[in-house]
């Protein structure tokens, strides 16, 4: 699973990406640092469209309902399939542990639902800085929980695939470690681990990428870091899956661009991933920053079909 050489050339990318990198990195060379606001400030604006990410669109589908957390409810925004659902995707936000929300990806999540014939449960975990760690991680784990005693007889299917993006691709990893080791719970379909962080110290290639915004530079990386852990130890595997043992996991999809300062992440993830015996697969996109596949452009296109079709061959089996 040598990933091929010619992927991180300036070649390999292609014309629309380059126009669309070119175009965002003219966007954002002028932008504020993020961290003179405060977080909730900052989500207010988001919701408001004031972000690189536009307006949201929500789905008149989506339903919201709450089960126990381990500090009262937490929330799950969820998304039926229209014909009888065959499985159900426990999706896990992105936004740096500190911003983000569960109707942030309706569109994205009617697609799959309807695509793949899955129930979505998109989880509203708390964030940091006011909830910093283990308060996202836990809510993460009491909604997996939750699914494994209750999808059957809420959705007619057990069968459970979890995944998100960014931050959610590291509380999915998270997520599964403890399911299995607090739950003893190794059932899930498969996962699907979209340009996360799973190195919380930081990979070579987050150390190296400097001050450039390309929606994530090595200083807004630390910033939500540090939001999220402080000062704690970010060598433990509850907090950088990278060091745990990660044998008994379910086949995972790992996708990042080649400009995406979390390129290490995936790439390394994915070797570990692989070397304890569990099936894993690497998506490289060149040219895709992080969160590519948010833009209608044709290489998050690409993305989203792949993410179909590896997702589609397990459900299938």
């Amino acid at each position: 699973m040598i990933p091929d050489p010619a992927l991180f050339s300036a070649e390999a990318i292609d014309p629309d990406t380059s126009r669309f990198v070119e175009e965002l990195r003219a966007t954002l060379a002028d932008a504020p640092d993020p961290w003179n606001f405060p977080a909730p400030l900052l989500r207010e604006a988001r919701e408001r469209g004031e972000s690189i990410f536009g307006m949201f669109v929500t789905s008149d589908r989506a339903a919201e309902r709450t089960i126990p957390g381990p500090e009262g409810d937490v929330g799950l925004r969820i998304i039926e399939p229209e014909t009888d659902p065959v499985g159900v995707y426990l999706h896990i936000h992105g936004g740096g542990w500190m911003l983000g929300a569960s109707h942030h990806q309706d569109e994205r999540l009617v697609d799959m639902a309807d695509q793949l014939g899955i129930v979505t449960a998109s989880v509203e975990y708390r964030l940091a800085p006011e909830h910093p760690y283990p308060a996202g991680p836990d809510d993460c784990e009491a909604a997996a929980v939750w699914l494994v005693e209750h999808a059957r007889n809420e959705f007619g299917t057990d069968r459970l695939i979890i995944g998100g993006e960014s931050a959610g691709s590291h509380l999915s990893a998270v997520t599964l470690l403890r399911m299995r080791d607090r739950h003893d719970y190794t059932d899930w379909v498969a996962a699907n681990l979209t340009y996360g962080q799973f190195d919380m110290s930081g990979t070579p290639s987050v150390r190296n990428w400097g001050s450039e915004n390309l929606v994530l530079s090595t200083p807004i990386i630390e910033w939500f870091s540090q939001a999220f852990l402080g000062d704690l130890n970010r060598s433990d595997p509850d907090i950088s899956p990278m060091f745990a043992d990660l044998s008994d996991l379910p086949p995972a999809l790992f996708s990042v661009g080649t400009l995406d300062p979390l390129l290490d992440d995936s790439l390394f993830m994915s070797q570990r991933w692989a070397a304890v015996g569990n099936e894993a697969e690497l998506a490289i996109y060149p040219g895709g920053v992080h969160a590519f596949d948010y833009w209608d452009e044709p290489l998050g296109r690409r993305s989203h079909a792949k993410v179909a079709e590896f997702l589609g061959t397990h459900l299938a089996t």
